[in-house]
């Protein structure tokens, strides 16, 4: 399973979950910069248990560095996939967190989750010597937090049926607690780090992420915060939208809801939507033409039902603007 987005958009534009993504980015090209001596700037960068629990790994290592590994040890990653499979999960669930605890507070409570993850792997793995690196254990805690503020979000999945793509709405609930299950089956059936997967570091970032959120979600917002969202509010929906239609009593067409926001309307815009038909998903692409009001009806043509002379009905989207 895939997870493409999520269905609850945010309000604002998630500026420091992008700078955050941006961050992990660049970390990982000066890894890969590193060339022949990656392995020693992972190791010297990488949270490494021995060094806090082993004295003869940790007389190498002053204490500073010590210190320093606890974070940057969340921005290095071990390869291509494993920067964009972690980015994307951010991306996904980043947003509508930062949405919730604004910016200032998002930032500090992605740092915490990112260390807690860490002192779980150091826990349970107290004299490993294997390097553990990777953004997973923070962006645990922001699943951790999305699972107990939207947990009747729906997550938009791509279930690869051999070549046919089929998108399915999974509700976040089960998602993310199926999620975790597998974290900690994984981790109760592999000793130490002999996966190679930091399970534990996944674990106790999510379970520290519920825990962060409800001391978080108490510190009352300030001005600062209040003015960076309106900075920051959302001009566009977005642009891949799922549209459940429901079939006219006596006719052909199919009837939906398509939604956008005020900019939207104003200058007009282009999506990209899926409607379930069966067991599969078509798509289509829609032009939103400039100008449009809301409870207007979008007409596309031929993708209805089919009559009986052979001919297809009509898709009838009915915009519906969102006031922000």
């Amino acid at each position: 399973m895939i997870p493409i987005r999520d269905t609850t958009p945010s309000k604002t534009v998630p500026v420091v979950n992008y700078v955050i993504i941006g961050i992990n980015v660049v970390f990982f090209l000066i890894e890969l910069a590193q060339g022949s001596a990656q392995n020693h700037f992972v190791y010297l960068y990488g949270l490494v248990p021995a060094k806090f629990t082993v004295p003869q790994v940790s007389a190498y290592f002053p204490l500073g560095m010590k210190v320093l590994s606890l974070f940057t040890f969340m921005f290095l990653h071990g390869g291509w996939w494993h920067l964009i499979g972690n980015m994307w999960s951010l991306y996904i669930f980043g947003d509508n967190v930062e949405d919730r605890l604004g910016s200032a507070r998002y930032a500090v409570f992605y740092l915490l989750c990112g260390l807690a993850s860490g002192m779980s792997q150091v826990l349970f793995n107290a004299h490993s010597n294997i390097p553990t690196i990777g953004a997973s254990g923070a962006i645990a805690g922001v699943m951790g937090a999305y699972f107990v503020l939207y947990p009747g979000s729906r997550i938009l999945t791509l279930i690869p049926i051999i070549f046919i793509p089929w998108f399915v709405e999974i509700p976040a609930f089960f998602f993310l607690g199926i999620w975790f299950l597998l974290q900690f089956l994984n981790a109760a059936g592999h000793s130490g780090g002999a996966s190679g997967i930091a399970w534990w570091a996944h674990i106790g970032g999510f379970i520290c992420g519920i825990i962060f959120l409800k001391i978080f979600d108490r510190i009352p917002t300030t001005g600062v915060t209040d003015r960076l969202r309106q900075a920051t509010e959302r001009k566009h929906t977005h642009r891949f939208q799922v549209v459940r239609t429901r079939r006219g009593i006596d006719d052909s067409n199919l009837y939906g809801t398509l939604t956008i926001t005020q900019y939207e309307a104003l200058v007009g815009a282009r999506k990209l939507v899926t409607v379930p038909w069966g067991l599969q998903n078509r798509l289509y692409n829609v032009v939103v033409p400039q100008g449009i009001a809301d409870g207007q009806v979008l007409r596309l043509k031929g993708v209805g039902k089919p009559r009986s002379d052979g001919t297809q009905g009509d898709m009838m989207l009915k915009i519906l603007v969102r006031h922000i």
